[in-house]
C-alpha cells in the first residue's frame, strides 16, 4: 500500500519536473515573452486584490480610509506590473550587472594583490576575476541573459528532479522484493 503510494507519488514529481523543463526551455528560448506573460499574470493578480479591497471597503466600515488607499495601490501596481515589465526588468538586469562587474573588479585588485605575496593561486584567481567582468558585461547588455540563467537552474532541477525520482522508483521497486 505505501509502496504504491510512493511510486504514484514519484510520478507526479516526474509530470511537474517536466513541466519546469518545458518552463525552463521557454524561458531559455523565449525569455521577453515568458517575462511579459508572467507580468500580465501577476499584474492582473495585483489588480483583482485592489478590486477585492475596494468592494471590501465598500461593503465595510467607509471610515477606514487605509483600505480604500490600499486598493488604489494595488491596483495602480497591478497596471504597472502589467504594462512596464521591461523597465523592472531592465532596472534589475542592470543592478545585478553592476554588482558583478564591481564584484570582480574587486577581486581583480586582490589577485593582483596575492601576486606581491607570491600566491599560486593568482593567476587562477585572475582569470576567474576577468571572466566575472566578462559575465557582468554580458548580462549588461544581453537583455534576456537573466531570465535565460533562470531558465538553465529550472531546466537543472527539472532534470535532476526527474533522475532522483527514477532513483526512487527503482529502490522502491527493489525494497519491495
Amino acid at each position: 500500500m505505501l509502496e504504491n503510494f510512493l511510486k504514484k507519488s514519484s510520478w507526479t514529481d516526474i509530470v511537474v519536473s517536466i513541466i519546469f523543463i518545458l518552463f525552463g526551455i521557454l524561458l531559455i528560448a523565449r525569455p521577453n515573452e515568458i517575462m511579459s506573460i508572467i507580468s500580465f499574470i501577476l499584474g492582473g493578480i495585483v489588480i483583482i486584490m485592489g478590486i477585492l479591497k475596494i468592494i471590501d471597503y465598500m461593503s465595510g466600515d467607509r471610515n477606514n480610509n487605509y483600505i480604500l488607499a490600499m486598493a488604489i495601490v494595488a491596483i495602480i501596481a497591478g497596471i504597472f506590473i502589467m504594462f512596464c515589465s521591461d523597465i523592472i526588468l531592465s532596472i534589475f538586469r542592470i543592478l545585478i550587472a553592476i554588482w558583478i562587474i564591481y564584484s570582480g573588479i574587486m577581486n581583480l585588485q586582490t589577485s593582483i594583490v596575492w601576486k606581491e605575496f607570491k600566491s599560486r593561486l593568482w593567476l587562477l584567481s585572475i582569470i576567474l576575476s576577468i571572466v566575472t567582468i566578462i559575465a557582468g558585461v554580458y548580462i549588461l547588455i544581453n537583455t534576456g541573459a537573466i531570465l535565460q540563467t533562470v531558465g538553465i537552474i529550472i531546466l537543472c532541477y527539472g532534470i535532476i528532479n526527474i533522475i532522483e525520482n527514477v532513483i526512487f522508483i527503482k529502490k522502491i521497486d527493489n525494497y519491495a522484493k
